[in-house]
């Protein structure tokens, strides 16, 4: 690997310049032609998904990320599924999401667990499986690596809550409370344990809680917290008391009541801006063709003096048309011969020709090293350096052709023995009817 390459990939990266940083990456990829030392295939192929997923390309993050976690000799396997985890839940494929975020939480050699937990508790309460969420928030919260787990706490707190489980959520929010916050959050924490109070009937504590949050005067209740606020301080007023518990009937499972999130920041980066609407469904129209003749249909027998008179003119012109039927036929030919001509004139020039490209860039695949001395369009040194980065694969699949009259474009994906896939772009020049390549690259499709 180009060590200098990858420096200044590193240094792009860290000036947050993540398309230079994404195109020295893949530079380095490029210049190893396949020649990488164990390890240093799913080290360059993270850092790419990095770039890619920093530029909000998640598709073609996740495709990266899929190709490091193939290089079994790469160590950093917790953190790629963790980031794998990121882009899905960025797309909003929460199953998969989890997937990931269990793999990585797994692993014995990742030092963070406490994030991958995280992520698979804010996925699960994407899904609504609120007691699976807090047994994922536990896991963050309870992680001696967590450096501070007052996020997870809260989002424990609010499984509680969703659980109809007040007292609990209680307790969570409670264990937070000890720990340093920015004065925001710690207001919004106070705010969401005076209604975990009201739910369990602590009017009194309730008051207490809300009067913090609003202490400094920065913070405003939202419209389920005020109302509960005003419940409690009208039971007190009324006489009631602190220890006092199921005075109110307790909050339903709807989370949307409660004054804070599930996370006090989003969990995925623009989710906003990434939010996926199914596809719309259309039914198209029945245009069938109906016949326009009945099957009884008596014209002949209605017509009159003139129709039959029409009727017997044709009948003598279909005769005439018999006639002469050796120069017919002759003719028929020359205009057929003519057409083909034409079509194969037009074929030519849309880029079609013989042996097609399809079958060129299939044989490359085949056998990548016998084909650098027959279908480059300059066989030598130069194809020989470009064959040896092509990964041997006969069932190599075509992704996409571009085509034109002289030079034609193809996008492969190719298979590694390791499991991996490898996409190329292919470029092919024409050769009399035929194609001959004249460049192979490893393609990125975001760089297109």
């Amino acid at each position: 690997m180009n060590n200098e390459i990858f420096q200044q990939a590193r240094l792009a990266y860290n000036n947050k310049d993540y398309q230079a940083a994404l195109a020295a990456y893949t530079q380095c990829i490029k210049e190893a032609q396949g020649r990488l030392a164990p390890g240093e295939t799913g080290l360059l192929y993270h850092q790419v998904g990095n770039c890619l997923a920093k530029l909000n390309n998640y598709n073609e993050a996740i495709f990266a990320y899929t190709q490091s976690i193939a290089d079994h000799a790469y160590a950093a396997t917790g953190t790629v599924n963790y980031n794998l985890g990121m882009a899905y839940a960025a797309l909003h494929d929460f199953e998969d999401a989890i997937r990931h975020f269990g793999i990585a939480a797994s692993d014995a050699n990742y030092d963070a667990p406490y994030k991958a937990y995280s992520g698979m508790g804010n996925a699960l309460l994407k899904l609504g499986k609120s007691a699976e969420a807090g047994v994922a928030f536990r896991q963050a919260a309870l992680d001696e690596h967590n450096p501070d787990p007052t996020k997870a706490l809260l989002n424990l707190g609010i499984c509680f809550m969703a659980l109809n489980r007040p007292q609990d959520a209680i307790a969570s929010y409670e264990s937070a409370l000890p720990f340093n916050m920015v004065p925001a959050n710690r207001n919004k924490l106070y705010a969401n344990l005076g209604q975990a109070y009201v739910a369990a009937g602590k009017m009194q504590q309730a008051v207490t809680a809300f009067e913090t949050a609003l202490s400094d005067k920065t913070y405003f209740l939202n419209d389920s917290a005020s109302v509960d606020y005003q419940l409690a301080v009208a039971a007190i007023a009324s006489g009631g008391t602190g220890g006092i518990t199921g005075a109110l009937a307790p909050i339903n499972s709807d989370m949307s009541g409660l004054d804070v999130i599930a996370d006090p920041a989003p969990a995925y980066p623009n989710e906003g801006a990434n939010t996926r609407e199914p596809d719309p469904y259309y039914y198209p129209e029945n245009y069938g063709v109906k016949d326009g003749y009945s099957s009884n249909d008596d014209r002949f027998f209605n017509a009159s003096d003139e129709e039959l008179e029409q009727w017997s003119k044709g009948v003598a012109k279909q005769q005439r048309k018999h006639r002469n039927t050796g120069l017919k036929i002759v003719v028929f030919f020359i205009v057929l011969l003519l057409l083909v001509l034409g079509a194969a004139v037009f074929l030519y020039t849309q880029g079609y020709g013989w042996p097609t490209q399809e079958s060129v860039v299939q044989q490359l695949f085949n056998d990548p090293t016998t084909a650098a001395s027959t279908i480059f369009a300059e066989p030598g040194d130069t194809a020989a350096d470009m064959a040896s980065q092509v990964v041997a694969d006969p069932s190599a699949t075509i992704d996409g052709i571009n085509k034109s009259m002289s030079e034609t474009t193809v996008y492969v994906t190719a298979h590694t023995a390791q499991g991996g896939a490898v996409q190329y772009k292919v470029v092919l020049v024409r050769d009399l009817i035929g194609w001959k390549i004249s460049q192979v690259d490893v393609y990125f499709p975001s760089q297109n």
